[in-house]
């Protein structure tokens, strides 16, 4: 059982730009079969966007995806580990912070993204959510 977030991560995130628009954010999210991708400005990570918070906070919202910037939609009030971390970490602030996803950084450069269901294949492959987070993308 692998004891350090960088046994678990999904290495190399997407990351785009604040000032990429809500559709590029979909685009990418549709092309690499994820639900978040993290926000950067220069390389240095600002925040996590998920595919809620699109749907949420623009389209919902009577908003034109294509001119709404990251900027504006992604949620900045996120907590980072690190890839040296351990899981149980992980594993506590999803909980306290009620959250599915967390950025894993070194510095503040993004390295990679760990998820509940990561940590649920991780903790218990035969769990239904470990087979869920293992099953083949339904593009």
């Amino acid at each position: 059982m692998a004891q350090a977030i960088k046994d678990v991560m999904t290495r190399d995130p997407v990351c785009l730009d604040v000032h990429a628009s809500a559709t590029d954010a979909a685009r990418r999210m549709r092309e690499v079969d994820s639900g978040a991708i993290l926000v950067c400005e220069e390389g240095h990570l600002r925040g996590l966007l998920t595919d809620r918070d699109i749907v949420v906070r623009a389209i919902a919202a009577g908003r034109d995806p294509s001119q709404v910037e990251l900027q504006e939609i992604y949620s900045a009030d996120v907590e980072a580990l690190t890839p040296d971390d351990d899981v149980d970490r992980a594993v506590q602030v999803m909980r306290e912070r009620h959250v599915r996803r967390l950025p894993v950084v070194e510095g503040d450069r993004p390295v990679g993204i760990v998820s509940i269901g990561d940590l649920a294949i991780e903790r218990d492959e035969r769990s239904a959510l470990a087979d869920i987070s293992a099953a083949p993308a339904n593009q």
